[in-house]
């Protein structure tokens, strides 16, 4: 079991999405790591047959997935970034809905639907329409569709936008179940969606691929790049303007200590800190920190 990208490239016009993708994906959890706009939307959407790449390749078991017509359709689950229903249907009718298209047997699918809303805490809300659900449970409702065919192969788009805490604690131990033997590729920009579950973690920015492997091997990018120090509460907005600041918290007497990323300690008596993947999440997406301020 494998899917196999084979220089992948998408171009809109005078922009490439994705630039040069290559990668081969094996049994278990996959992470697709990146800030929006990365073009990891544009790259699912092409292993989902949604779009076709302007070169390059994607093999199922080695075949073309363009070959594959009907087989890769019952193999497949995908969980799009927003997926659509028809606002009348009731959780549990849009579940049965689901089911009929991708052809599965009535006391199969029923018995599956009755999982899902049980492995998702949906039961409740099983006769309510989806129109009328938080914006979690609308997520919880395509992550039950995407998994309704049991698929060798699930794909999924920034799957917890808009679950709390708990709920993707709980989507992240029943992916890990879910991926003993099959395939599971998750995009996103959380870091703590992937760090802990995923065998392996492709990071990408502006369409390509720039690092692959596990949390332990990525996070030794950053090694020595890592510091804590504690400053004066006052002499904070002066590093923020210089430094990547990851982390802060107050201590005594007017001092804060901070967590920062840079190649040389830069602050006196700074200590270095062993990595995470947040810090080099951090590390390759600067951006992303001052968006927070």
């Amino acid at each position: 079991m494998e899917l196999c990208m084979e220089h992948i490239s998408k171009q809109f016009k005078d922009i490439t999405a994705v630039d040069d993708i290559s990668l081969q994906i094996t049994p278990g959890v996959w992470g697709l790591l990146g800030a929006n706009g990365a073009g990891k939307t544009t790259l699912m959407r092409m292993i989902a047959g949604i779009m076709k790449p302007s070169s390059g390749q994607i093999c199922y078991d080695g075949i073309p997935i363009n070959e594959m017509g009907e087989h890769y359709r019952d193999i497949f689950g995908y969980l799009p970034q927003e997926f659509g229903f028809y606002p009348e249907f009731t959780v549990k009718d849009y579940l049965e809905y689901v089911a009929v298209l991708k052809g599965l047997p009535d006391r199969e699918s029923r018995h599956k639907i009755q999982e899902l809303l049980e492995q998702l805490t949906l039961s409740h809300v099983r006769s309510k329409k989806i129109a009328k659900l938080s914006g979690g449970m609308k997520r919880r409702v395509g992550i039950a569709q995407a998994l309704l065919n049991q698929p060798e192969l699930l794909i999924l788009d920034e799957p917890t936008s808009g679950l709390d805490p708990g709920e993707r604690v709980r989507f992240r131990n029943l992916l890990s179940e879910f991926a003993h033997d099959r395939i599971v590729l998750i995009s996103t920009h959380i870091v703590s969606d992937v760090e802990y579950i995923a065998n392996q973690i492709a990071v990408m920015k502006e369409g390509r691929l720039l690092a692959k492997g596990t949390t332990e091997e990525l996070v030794r990018l950053v090694e020595g790049k890592v510091w804590t120090a504690q400053i004066a509460m006052n002499r904070l907005a002066q590093y923020e303007q210089k430094l990547p600041i990851v982390n802060i918290r107050n201590e005594e007497n007017g001092q804060i200590s901070i967590r920062y990323l840079a190649d040389t300690p830069y602050i006196a008596d700074a200590k270095p800190a062993p990595p995470h993947l947040e810090d080099l999440y951090l590390w390759l997406f600067p951006q992303e920190t001052k968006d927070w301020r």
